[in-house]
């Protein structure tokens, strides 16, 4: 997919669900708080698309979102076709294994 055409699905995007009826009153608060999340997504795939396949601590690292941030964002942008996963893992911070994600 090329670059500028991903970005024209981001100001296009559907509304994902942020939080259930049955989740506690924080996490309507926090849901309530994220105000642009394609500012996000526009971070993640310049980090994508600047450095090549990355897992979520990589993305974290070159786009200086915070790694929680980023987690939330990767299902919902592929669900977009925005990115994919690779089929491999990296090491994260942690050094445990991650899922290395691309566009």
């Amino acid at each position: 997919m090329d670059y500028k055409d991903a970005f024209k699905k981001i100001f296009a995007m559907p509304e994902f669900p942020r939080v259930r009826t049955s989740d506690p009153a924080t996490s309507h608060q926090a849901a309530a708080s994220i105000t642009d999340v394609s500012s996000h997504y526009a971070q993640i795939l310049e980090a994508l698309s600047t450095i090549g396949p990355l897992g979520k601590d990589g993305i974290s690292f070159y786009s200086k979102l915070d790694p929680n941030q980023i987690a939330r964002r990767l299902n919902e942008m592929q669900k977009l076709g925005l990115i994919s996963l690779t089929g491999k893992t990296v090491r994260s911070n942690s050094n445990r294994q991650e899922r290395e994600w691309t566009i």
